[in-house]
């Protein structure tokens, strides 16, 4: 058996220490601040999306990404039912965001990975911060409520999602022009951002995490030219 190169060597490690940090701050606000639940798990939502531009970056390939992402949809699984790690779950509520989310990472690095890692960091990143904004915003700020299928909606945290989408979405566009990749033009990535705020909406048991990151990975890598 060959030696992992060592360039992939580096990039694990690096990526490793990057979601201990994350682990590590998400652990230390729910030791701050406990009754404020939903905080820790949306530093664990939001701090591992950057990883896939890491891992883009350290030239990850395949065969260590994609059985990583497995591992760790496994490991949520399992914390999901066993509670190990609370500060990833919310308990709150009775959710599956963080199996979903890491199976939808898992899918996205199966279709795309590594000939197009964009359209890999145009869904994870748009349900990392679009979605992680507005649990953050959503409770934090006074404006018009609403349920759908039993989940609390508010204007606030919808408009976070909306406007997180497309920053992220313009940003991941101006890198592409940068690399010399195909994206999608700006009248789509805001089709992209809607599309992907309307599927928020149906955030029942947190299937919204496997929805959006799926549907704005395919829109964006059907939509780049």
């Amino acid at each position: 058996m060959s030696s992992v190169p060592i360039q992939q060597l580096i990039g694990i490690a690096v990526v490793l220490l990057w979601l201990a940090v994350v682990l590590g701050t998400a652990l230390a606000i729910r030791h701050r601040f406990p009754e404020q639940r939903e905080w820790s798990r949306k530093v664990v939502h939001i701090g591992t999306g950057p990883v896939v531009l890491l891992a883009w970056a350290l030239g990850i390939e395949r065969w260590v990404a994609l059985p990583a992402a497995i591992a760790v949809t496994i490991a949520t699984s399992l914390n999901h039912r066993f509670r190990l790690l609370p500060a990833v779950e919310d308990v709150g509520r009775h959710s599956y965001g963080t199996i979903a989310y890491g199976a939808s990472i898992a899918i996205l690095l199966a279709l795309f990975w590594p000939a197009q890692p964009l359209a890999v960091a145009a869904g994870v990143l748009v349900m990392a911060i679009g979605d992680g904004l507005a649990g953050l915003v959503g409770p934090q700020v006074r404006s018009p409520r609403w349920r759908l299928f039993g989940q609390g909606k508010s204007l606030a945290g919808t408009l976070a999602m909306a406007g997180g989408a497309l920053v992220v979405l313009i940003l991941l566009q101006l890198i592409a022009r940068d690399q010399g990749l195909a994206a999608p033009a700006l009248p789509n990535l805001i089709w992209i951002g809607l599309l992907a705020t309307a599927l928020e909406q149906l955030s029942g048991y947190g299937f919204d995490n496997l929805s959006v990151p799926l549907t704005a990975g395919l829109l964006w890598q059907y939509w780049a030219h």
